[in-house]
């Protein structure tokens, strides 16, 4: 069973990603897929995947790893959403109301979802196109000037002569592994007329992948239409429930989702079951991937399945006895998956939808 990157990497042919954070150093990008099975209107299979992150600690790192890997000749890769400028304050623990604590670090870096993914698939030998907005002001050419550093094209981005362009401050807490975020949006936000057409085929011209971080969503959509108009393959970064992201989602071919949105989205009892739910309420959407933090990811894959006579589970029952396969004291890259494809009893409903389920754990 192929892990949910090599899917990837092999669907589109591009290179593996690195995993996510609210900074450079950690990026999260899944557009490294060859042939997955595709969903028809006679019976869906899927598969569900559990990862953990792969860090990429530093920008060699990353080269270290594309540089392992053959680059296909076009290997553009198109986002839009946020880009910003992170201050993480490192602290031995958050404080309380009123207190007034040290840092034990300080760093000023590039952020925002779209920035992350686009720097990685830079890192990784990608050519990415992000579109996005800044404001004419010292945060605005400090992300730009450290985009383009790292090999990405933003001459796709608007800069507003007024208004500020967006920042975080994140606070690191030492003692619980947390990171609280506090973000300052654009001012004032991208509108979709300040993306002329002529600018948006450019951007799209040889895309072979579009990446949308539910931020700029007016915008994310008239690319997203524009996209699907030409079947370009779509990925939705699904961060939290946002104005416009049901939008996206049903133009999305692909979708990664944190660790708590499957739940929110869809009030399902379970992950795994929302992640079945999801794939129910988006047809066109080939697999979905939850990351889980240092518990690692599942994945859900909808393909094809030509099997007369499948075996019957409960989803979290599968899950279950996947996990019970893993051994805990394994120092290396583990994946467990089920061996046949299965039919899925999803929340005890009359219509039952068949699945394979694969359970991939990875420890860097």
């Amino acid at each position: 069973m192929m892990s949910p990157s090599s899917m990837l990497s092999s669907h589109l042919h591009l290179p593996l990603h690195s995993s996510s954070s609210c900074s450079r150093l950690t990026t999260t990008f899944f557009p490294c897929f060859s042939p997955i099975r595709l969903a028809t209107n006679k019976t869906n299979v899927m598969s569900l995947s559990l990862l953990s992150s792969i860090r990429a600690s530093s920008s060699s790192s990353a080269h270290e790893i594309s540089s392992c890997l053959p680059l296909p000749e076009n290997r553009v890769v198109l986002g839009c959403g946020a880009a910003c400028i992170d201050y993480l304050a490192t602290v031995d623990s958050y404080p309380n109301p009123d207190d007034k604590i040290r840092s034990t670090s300080l760093k000023i870096q590039g952020g925002g979802n779209a920035g992350n993914a686009l720097t990685c698939a830079a890192r990784l030998g990608l050519n990415p196109r992000l579109i996005s907005k800044v404001a004419d002001d010292a945060q605005g050419k400090g992300i730009l000037e450290e985009l383009e550093a790292d090999g990405v094209d933003t001459s796709f981005f608007v800069v507003s002569k007024e208004g500020n362009s967006p920042f975080t401050y994140v606070i690191v807490d030492k003692e619980t592994k947390t990171r609280t975020c506090i973000h300052t949006p654009l001012d004032p936000p991208m509108m979709p007329n300040e993306l002329p057409q002529s600018s948006l085929l450019s951007a799209l011209e040889s895309a072979r992948l579009v990446y949308f971080d539910g931020r700029l969503y007016e915008t994310a959509l008239v690319i997203g239409k524009e996209a699907t108009r030409r079947n370009i393959p779509i990925l939705v970064d699904a961060e939290k429930k946002r104005e416009g992201l049901d939008d996206l989602l049903n133009l999305a071919n692909y979708v990664v989702c944190s660790a708590r949105f499957p739940q929110e989205w869809t009030e399902a009892p379970s992950i795994p079951s929302a992640l079945v739910s999801m794939l129910l309420r988006l047809p066109n959407v080939k697999f979905v991937i939850v990351t889980l933090g240092e518990d690692g990811c599942m994945m859900l894959e909808r393909s094809i399945n030509t099997s007369p006579q499948l075996e019957e589970m409960d989803v979290d029952s599968l899950l279950n006895l996947l996990k019970q396969s893993i051994d805990g004291n394994t120092v290396i890259p583990t994946c467990v998956s089920s061996k046949q494809f299965v039919q899925i009893n999803h929340q005890k409903k009359c219509s039952r939808l068949q699945h394979q389920w694969q359970l991939l754990l990875v420890r860097p």
